[in-house]
């Protein structure tokens, strides 16, 4: 006869082996919960004043931008790594600073590594599907020539897929390129081209050069688009349970301002505001896809741009948008509105809608971010710059505790600028870029660069070199110390 003792066991038995298969599904849950779809939706010279949650009285409608952000966070203080393409991208994806490669030899040569880790190496090693659509502009090896296969572009640096060009709609020679081959070689050529009553780098602005037969400048924006939202519905229909990384790389609003007729006149900022308008319809028909696909509330989505907008006080005097948003300075500058974006974070469930951050961050947090969220651990000789935001993101990080070190951005001109929030600092007199002057030499008494309080003066109009040394050392000391040590992470 089997005693009371064996049932009342095997029934304590039963129900923790049903408890435990629970426990395992439920943790299952929360692990594809923590790998979210991730996409980034990456603007090509666009301005801090641009979009309408950024700046009430921008003349430009962005509608698709400007609900994004009412869903998520905007973060109000985020930076790029550099104030032009490369290296605010090799910051982008590799998390490291930029002024720690050498970027200029990206129109012959790869600028990242072989064995340099990625956003998108981190991730496909974890299970991501993982494509690119746009502008690489972060070189390829071209020495065999547009015929053949185009090494140490993105399908060598962590994506299955890529369908893009080389560099901007500007800068010749024009192709696309599937993977890592030309669709079709830029045999023909086409001659420069400018718009009167701008300057000679606005309006429908591109350098004469090669060309693909079937290439026109005016439809790689919409091609782009439709490429990401193929992508997206693909993903969305195989559900394979491996989650999809998609970075989408727009060539716009960066010259040649080129909007389909149908935003001709849609803007109160000249052509390149209705160019602006027609980059937020396209970027409202690649959020629309992740709808219809039922992967919006399974995705993080980031939107911000590679660096500032070319735009001069003229056009501001004339057309009155402020395409810099208060900010100082222009693209290529250290100056803030070279290198201070937008910065849009949408995750349903975890980032709350409408909440607004003032931390200072910087592309190069994105490798850390992903790593922390997908619960990867970065290798000491990866994302030397990158920091977690992932505690800001949960609503988890005091605002007045830093989540990160000061910021370091670097100018065209190789001029570094470093911030902790309230306090700046520049490496020298002038501009370091594209606004005049570029740079100023300074006279016996000057200051020898220039410090600003930005919590009081955001358009960095007074200089406070000499009345603050000590800020001034502390901040150079500490940009020296992530000089030497070729780190800022610990």
């Amino acid at each position: 006869m089997i005693s009371d003792n064996f049932w009342c066991i095997s029934f304590i038995m039963i129900m923790m082996s049903f408890l435990g298969s629970c426990n395992t599904e439920n943790q299952s849950n929360e692990g594809d919960s923590s790998n979210p779809n991730i996409v980034i939706l990456f603007a090509d010279d666009m301005g801090y004043g641009d979009v309408g949650a950024y700046n009430k009285e921008s003349r430009i409608s962005t509608p698709h931008i400007d609900r994004l952000a009412r869903g998520g966070m905007r973060f109000m203080d985020a930076h790029a790594p550099g104030a032009v393409c490369h290296p605010s991208r090799y910051g982008l994806l590799t998390g490291r600073y930029p002024f720690r490669t050498d970027v200029s030899v990206w129109p012959h040569k790869p600028v990242i590594d072989e064995n340099r880790m990625t956003v998108a190496s981190l991730l496909q090693s974890e299970g991501y599907r993982t494509a690119m659509v746009g502008k690489w502009h972060l070189g390829f090896d071209e020495s065999g020539g547009y015929s053949e296969p185009l090494p140490g572009g993105p399908v060598d640096r962590g994506f299955d897929r890529f369908f893009g060009i080389r560099a901007s709609t500007d800068i010749p020679p024009y192709f696309y390129i599937d993977g890592n081959q030309a669709v079709t070689p830029p045999t023909d050529s086409i001659g420069s081209n400018s718009s009167e009553g701008w300057s000679p780098i606005q309006g429908a602005f591109w350098r004469a050069g090669g060309i693909a037969p079937e290439l026109q400048l005016k439809e790689v924006l919409p091609r782009f688009t439709e490429e990401a939202v193929n992508i997206i519905h693909s993903h969305g229909a195989q559900q394979s349970g491996s989650p999809l990384f998609l970075y989408v790389a727009l060539p716009a609003p960066h010259t040649p301002w080129l909007p389909a007729e149908v935003y001709e006149g849609q803007s109160e900022a000249g052509m390149y505001g209705d160019f602006m308008t027609m980059v937020d319809a396209k970027l409202g028909e690649i959020l629309g896809a992740l709808r219809q696909s039922g992967m919006d509330k399974e995705t993080l989505v980031i939107f911000t741009s590679d660096n500032g907008p070319v735009w001069y006080d003229k056009n501001v005097d004339q057309l009155g948008h402020d395409s810099s948003g208060g900010l100082r300075g222009m693209k290529g500058d250290a100056y803030e509105a070279g290198h201070r974006m937008p910065f849009i974070v949408r995750w349903p469930g975890v980032v709350s809608g409408g909440s607004v951050t003032e931390q200072t961050v910087s592309f190069t947090d994105l490798l850390a971010t992903f790593a922390d969220i997908i619960d990867a651990e970065l290798p000491d000789d990866a994302g030397e710059d990158s920091f977690s935001l992932l505690p800001v993101l949960r609503g988890e990080q005091d605002e007045q505790d830093a989540v990160r070190p000061p910021v370091v951005s670097v100018s065209s001109r190789g001029v570094k600028s470093i911030q902790d929030g309230r306090w700046k600092l520049i490496e020298g007199l002038g501009s370091g870029g594209f606004s005049k002057p570029s740079h100023v030499e300074p006279g016996p008494g000057d200051p020898q660069g220039q410090l600003y309080n930005l919590a009081e003066d955001p358009a960095e109009q007074n200089n406070l070199w000499q009345d603050h040394p000590d800020v001034v050392q502390r901040l150079r000391k500490k940009l020296r110390a992530f000089e030497q040590r070729g780190r800022s992470r610990p």
